[in-house]
């Protein structure tokens, strides 16, 4: 079985199709979810579906590209993170991608209110004894000095978790291995021009490696320009598979089996 660990069925329009969703993840054998949280205002949201549906868990944070929302505390997370089938702290990390267009031409150094925001997101996870889904774009270098700056250091006092939807070069995958961390693909790995992450997904140990989709964005090929659901993570696995030169079971197996021990509650449950 397939396992998706990041998608957003909260999101519309995977929200109003759950039924349809479930039984094409069905199909395809993507036998759990991880279903992540964006904003303490979403979580209610997500909290719901992990209750709702024995397959399904899900995170509680605020990711690092949402301003003008409620703005979490280290207690507020912990005690979240305390509810049943929540499994993770996150997503959070650092987003400095398109600072001209996206950010009204602010700097980086104008984004400090990201930076606390990720450690307060550390500091819960180590509190709350849950590992972090983390969101690096275009700020691999912060991301991963602020990590090591909060005692991220692989250690047995460290939350340790994700970098998900990996895009970053091989150095930073490198880096977060060192740190204890796992790396997660997804569709983007299919993509025509993504060969430098392919190659990425050759070196990186397969007990390192978790797969998702990411949806309802990113859809893999051949479903490019389509919604995308947790029923197209195989196509993830196939292409890593591909590029290991395995069998797609094998890859399906060790991810699974990769997930478990990352989110161990799912395993207890």
């Amino acid at each position: 079985m397939f396992t998706d660990s990041h998608c957003h069925l909260s999101f519309p329009p995977l929200s109003e199709q759950l039924p349809a969703i479930r039984a094409a993840m069905q199909a395809a054998q993507v036998g759990r979810a991880l279903c992540i949280c964006t904003t303490m205002e979403e979580f209610p949201a997500v909290h719901a579906l992990a209750l709702r549906y024995d397959n399904f868990w899900c995170s509680v944070g605020v990711h690092p590209d949402n301003e003008g929302v409620a703005e979490p505390t280290v207690q507020e997370l912990v005690e979240r993170a305390a509810l049943p089938r929540v499994v993770a702290i996150g997503e959070t990390g650092l987003d400095y991608y398109g600072m001209e267009d996206r950010k009204g031409g602010r700097s980086i150094a104008d984004l400090e209110w990201q930076r606390e925001r990720f450690r307060t997101h550390i500091r819960a996870a180590r509190a709350a004894a849950r590992p972090l889904v983390i969101h690096t774009r275009s700020a691999s270098a912060d991301t991963l000095a602020i990590l090591r700056e909060e005692g991220e250091d692989g250690g047995s006092a460290s939350a340790g978790g994700v970098f998900h939807c990996f895009t970053e070069t091989a150095a930073v995958a490198r880096a977060a291995l060192d740190l204890g961390y796992y790396i997660s693909f997804s569709g983007i790995i299919t993509f025509k021009n993504a060969q430098d992450l392919r190659d990425i997904a050759a070196f990186v140990p397969l007990e390192r490696m978790l797969i998702e989709t990411d949806s309802p964005y990113l859809a893999p090929v051949p479903y490019r320009g389509k919604t995308n659901t947790p029923a197209y993570v195989p196509e993830v696995a196939r292409q890593i598979a591909a590029v290991r030169g395995l069998a797609v079971e094998a890859v399906a197996e060790a991810t699974e089996r990769n997930f478990e021990r990352l989110f161990p509650q799912v395993v207890a449950a």
